[in-house]
């Protein structure tokens, strides 16, 4: 799965890669599910970047709390599954980052890692976005996909974000492209050769602190079960 990531890219490199207009954001080192997220998606034929509640709440649900257990899609069923089917083939975004964490199982606690390019740059996991709306009250929404892991995250975790190729962004952001195979054709995982996973301290477990030591190497070996 992923559970938490990182985006502290300046505004003006996120502009120049995602080809999308960037307003002065915070740096995040510990975003995670239910908080507000980046995201690019295509409204009236042109990018845009949008504010959407990490976790997705399908247009007919009857409480938005399910959005809580949707914040991710598996790439397997993402074109079946009810829950995500409609946002699968009209809803599609970039979900911008700069690094993900998995854990890993350890003694005496699992250890989180800090995965990240090998060459720094941020990069785009595969979204759905979704409208939800119940009288005054409504919202935006959004999951990440996943898939399996490649070589180096399978020590690691038994799932990983899929991260698109930028050849891959105007495709998968256009609402008109509604061809399933040649969508889960994208869902692949990423080269490991272009990855680095780095240990980091346990303080990244607390959903409340957000701040660079998140996202430091530590130096301590977990001892794995």
């Amino acid at each position: 799965m992923c559970g938490r990531f990182t985006l502290s890219a300046p505004s003006e490199d996120l502009s120049s890669i995602f080809n999308v207009e960037v307003e002065a954001l915070a740096p995040r080192y510990n975003i995670a599910p239910t908080q507000m997220v980046s995201a690019v998606r295509v409204v009236g034929g042109k990018r845009h970047l949008a504010l959407l509640r990490w976790g997705l709440v399908p247009s007919w649900a009857k409480d938005p709390k399910v959005g809580a257990r949707l914040i991710n899609a598996r790439a397997e069923t993402v074109a079946e599954k009810p829950s995500f089917r409609s946002a699968f083939r009209r809803r599609r975004c970039l979900i911008v980052a700069d690094g993900f964490y998995e854990w890993q199982k350890a003694k005496p606690r699992k250890q989180p890692f800090h995965i990240a390019c090998t060459d720094g740059r941020p990069f785009a996991m595969a979204g759905l976005w979704e409208f939800w709306s119940k009288g005054d009250v409504s919202m935006e929404s959004c999951t990440i996909i996943t898939t399996a892991p490649n070589e180096l995250l399978a020590p690691i975790h038994d799932r990983m974000p899929v991260i698109l190729e930028p050849r891959d962004y105007d495709t998968w952001l256009d609402p008109e492209v509604d061809d399933p195979e040649r969508l889960t054709g994208m869902l692949q995982s990423f080269p490991a050769d272009q990855l680095r996973a780095s240990p980091v301290g346990h303080w990244v477990n607390n959903a409340a602190f957000d701040h660079p030591s998140c996202m430091e190497p530590v130096s301590e070996t977990p001892t794995l079960f």
